[in-house]
């Protein structure tokens, strides 16, 4: 940033603050409020205003009724920004805000402002059209992940707690949160220029630390509902459950290469990430067993009959046990008259031996500063 836009930005800044205190004060403006959002948003690059950011979390904890107040004047500021900075503080703002949990932000819904097209109009495109992606891409995340978070609150009004989901209901909210992991994975520098920016590796430490929660949650919902899905699940849960094991699994390559991307930028909060678990194929084949319909339960049921042995189902609908063990039969037209043995085979190994369930030991995210959660 050039000194003439940092000047110019700054006579923008308090520009702004002088209208909002003299703006009267009405049920959406607050003007102590919007001046400390205008400071905790203004256009140096430099640092950010941490002070006037937990003034902004100060008003809100105080009162759910500063909310509408608050999202007016981010939204106003938003709408009206054409720089970078402006816009990236806005949105590291609103995600603080977010994570701290109060339960009138789940009736938000969809963001109420638009970056999708963003673009800085204070320097060359050439020189900020990787700030210009960096910023649509994080508005992206936080829009889906405010829609997310409102559609969830919004179906737990609708039902009694008693009511449990169903396991689809749970599978394509396990798909959901893929889609979330998904986009988180495309916000990152598009080119070196902006890699030692400070705000840009601020924003970057915000999005490692959000990664990590979100991945750790899923880990512990998946884990939770495949567990149902082999206890009561059937062919179309197996299903969804199997494609939603299978992008886990390429998922965790994408999270390992995330990680090790932000910890050669110097993330500080990468070198804490969580372990990526991988996926067992032995319970991706589980899935596709009962995905084809084949039944899990007795299975299992047939193998503990005999612990060393290998059960085959006969044409007619019984069960032969072939074990290492001596096996003695009855001959039903001649008796036991000459009390020979018969040794019907030997079986080196049982391949169907029982897996224990896949399971995943959740991430305890690290405790949030002030920006970042």
């Amino acid at each position: 940033m050039t000194p003439w836009v940092r000047v110019t930005g700054t006579i923008k800044d308090k520009g702004s603050i002088w209208a909002a205190k003299f703006a009267p004060p009405t049920i959406l403006r607050n003007p102590v409020l919007e001046t400390a959002v205008i400071k905790a948003t203004s256009h140096d690059e430099r640092h950010i205003d941490y002070k006037n950011v937990e003034r902004v979390m100060q008003w809100l904890a105080a009162s759910p009724l500063h909310l509408k107040p608050l999202v007016f004047s981010l939204s106003l500021r938003m709408k009206k920004t054409r720089s970078w900075p402006v816009a990236l503080k806005g949105l590291m703002l609103i995600h603080g805000i977010f994570c701290c949990d109060f339960p009138a932000l789940q009736k938000i819904g969809r963001l109420p402002f638009d970056l999708s097209d963003f673009t800085d109009r204070h320097s060359k495109s050439d020189k900020v059209w990787g700030f210009n992606a960096f910023v649509r891409s994080y508005f992206t995340y936080l829009d889906q992940r405010s829609a997310f978070v409102s559609s969830e609150y919004q179906k737990r009004s609708k039902q009694r707690k008693e009511i449990e989901d169903t396991l689809m209901q749970e599978l394509e909210k396990l798909q959901k949160m893929q889609t979330l992991i998904d986009t988180i994975l495309q916000i990152r520098p598009l080119n070196e220029r902006i890699n030692n920016v400070a705000l840009i590796l601020e924003a970057m430490d915000c999005m490692v630390v959000e990664l990590s929660d979100l991945y750790g949650k899923f880990c512990g919902e998946m884990s939770r509902i495949l567990l149902r899905i082999y206890d009561m699940g059937g062919k179309m849960e197996a299903s969804l459950g199997l494609r939603v094991v299978q992008k886990a699994a390429i998922q965790g390559e994408e999270l390992a290469c995330y990680f090790e991307f932000c910890r050669e930028m110097g993330i500080v909060h990468a070198y804490r990430s969580p372990k990526v678990e991988r996926i067992s194929e032995e319970n991706i084949r589980t899935l596709e067993r009962m995905a084809n319909g084949e039944d899990e339960k007795k299975m299992i049921e047939m193998e503990k009959k005999e612990e060393k042995g290998i059960v085959l189902p006969s044409k007619e609908g019984s069960e032969t046990v072939i074990t290492e063990k001596w096996e003695v039969f009855e001959d039903d037209n001649r008796g036991l008259n000459d009390g020979n043995n018969s040794i019907i085979a030997s079986a080196n190994s049982n391949p169907f031996l029982e897996e224990s369930f896949y399971s995943l030991v959740p991430y305890n995210p690290p405790l949030p500063d002030l920006i970042t959660f």
